[in-house]
């Protein structure tokens, strides 16, 4: 018979959520649909079922936010399906016992999303308390692209609260000296910045310019052009919100030019975000080109399309990352984890290639992992 000393209650991973669209309801759903995951088996969808002694039924949600009339009041398991919401749905969440509370706006609504979100009667919640009584670990940011005060605002009350938090969204808090400090000063780790989806646009762009590179042939121009039907891809019609993300999404590529002593000139390079056709939902839809030259200096060209669920695409990530931010906590990690976000996110702090970002990955779940 093991002792007492040996039985210790299962830990677990208390999850908070800002901004309840599409992608918080691939995550919540996730967590559900893997419930009953095996953890010896291959599981389609998932890089690791357990990681680091926290398997996907560890997490649980703890508090979500937003201010959208729609979803504020609700439990989460409802507004995860409220509109404008269009991702697709692959699994029942049962009652979860988690009233979405008002956030704050600040700019978190658009000039675009103005039009078609109403936003929930009252003041905003009492954010540090409910992280406080509701002994959160991680907060996940889902704010809109170009939310900056809505983001430093919330950062402030994650602080204050004591808990780490992993940004999803181009506002750069985990790459920034500044907040890395605030973080380290509080004893708390960050995940960021801008999440890179499973297989998206912006790993496959990366790996096929690593593939170029690795082969001998230079890249001379590149272009990622992208379409999409849900919240995301409207409000990024304002183009002024854009700025962060196409900077996101253009170094994450330009940097493994760069990586090589190699220069590409600013004009040969376009990587964006480039239009809403609402009949797509939540489905994205990536226009990608690489032009190079190859033996003897003869020109060449790839040409690719890419379409997949935006949503689940960037769950796969987000259902890992927040499991190292735990593992973090548990170890008193503190600033930001450059390991897990270099593999999980577009703008990390430090930006070596993929296969190296899986290898520094994995060796810090071996590493901090729960034995």
């Amino acid at each position: 018979m093991p002792s007492k000393k040996e039985k210790k209650p299962n830990k677990k991973v208390r999850v908070a959520i800002i901004g309840v669209g599409n992608c918080a309801s691939s995550f919540v759903q996730g967590v559900s649909y893997y419930q009953k995951a095996k953890e010896k088996e291959v599981v389609p969808g998932l890089m690791h079922v357990n990681l680091g002694g926290y398997h996907i039924r560890d997490i649980e949600f703890s508090a979500a936010f937003d201010i959208n009339k729609e979803k504020v009041g609700k439990d989460l398991s409802e507004a995860i399906f409220a509109k404008p919401n269009n991702t697709a749905r692959f699994a029942k969440v049962p009652h979860l016992g988690i009233t979405v509370q008002r956030g704050m706006t600040h700019d978190g609504l658009g000039h675009y999303l103005k039009k078609v979100i109403e936003k929930a009667p009252g003041p905003t919640a009492d954010i540090v308390k409910i992280l406080k009584e509701t002994k959160t670990d991680v907060v996940v940011s889902y704010l809109p692209v170009g939310s900056e005060e809505a983001t430093k605002w919330y950062v402030e009350q994650i602080l204050q609260a004591g808990c780490g938090m992993v940004n999803c969204i181009p506002v750069f808090i985990a790459r920034e000296k500044y907040w890395q400090g605030r973080f380290k000063e509080k004893g708390l780790p960050v995940i960021g910045d801008d999440i890179k989806s499973q297989v998206g646009a912006t790993i496959l762009h990366r790996t096929l310019v690593n593939l170029f590179l690795d082969r001998g042939m230079p890249v001379d121009r590149t272009y990622q052009l992208n379409t999409g039907g849900n919240m995301d891809f409207y409000n990024m019609l304002e183009r002024t919100r854009l700025i962060s993300k196409k900077q996101s999404k253009t170094n994450a590529v330009k940097s493994q030019i760069e990586a090589r002593n190699l220069t590409i000139d600013p004009d040969n390079i376009h990587i964006g975000p480039s239009d809403y056709v609402p009949w797509q939902k939540d489905n994205k839809v990536c226009f990608l080109r690489i032009e190079g030259r190859h033996f003897g200096n003869v020109p060449m060209n790839l040409e690719l399309r890419l379409s997949v669920e935006d949503s689940p695409n960037s769950a796969g990530i987000i259902i890992d990352a927040v499991r190292c931010c735990k593992l973090a906590l548990d170890h008193k990690l503190s600033g930001a984890i450059e390991g897990p976000a270099s593999y999980f996110m577009k703008s990390p702090p430090i930006q070596p290639t993929d296969t190296e970002a899986r290898r520094l990955t994995e060796e810090f779940i071996k590493k901090y992992g729960n034995k």
